[in-house]
């Protein structure tokens, strides 16, 4: 990314880390304590407790640093030319054909080799 980022922690941060676990220990505890509950009742307690840690997490500087790379990232798939169908399937034909004859060649020669050992050996 960029090298001039100060990797220094806030207070602010560390604090935030501290709640992300605090709310990751919560929902571990919660689930096993809650067992006796339905399953779709945890479930959903599990998925809002994991969304508001996500939430506080991109707010601290790494969770900034990493939508960052997210999006630059989407950016770039976006630039990728993708094969047509017809070339996806040209090409799969021919990956199909040459692991056949390459199969094929391995056989034979297995064969081959099977067939002198049996003959020097007797």
């Amino acid at each position: 990314m960029n090298s001039n980022i100060d990797n220094q922690k806030s207070p602010l941060d560390i604090i935030k880390w501290v709640f992300v676990a605090a709310l990751v220990l919560l929902a571990v505890i919660g689930n096993s304590m809650f067992s006796d509950e339905s399953l779709l009742y945890r479930v959903i307690a599990v998925l809002a407790l994991a969304c508001v840690a996500v939430g506080v997490t991109l707010t601290t500087e790494h969770g900034r640093q990493f939508s960052q790379f997210v999006k630059l990232s989407w950016s770039e798939v976006k630039k990728v030319v993708w094969p047509t169908r017809e070339e996806t399937r040209q090409t799969t034909i021919i990956v199909v054909v040459a692991v056949l004859i390459v199969g094929i060649i391995l056989y034979l020669m297995d064969t081959l080799f099977g067939w002198l050992v049996k003959l020097l050996i007797g």
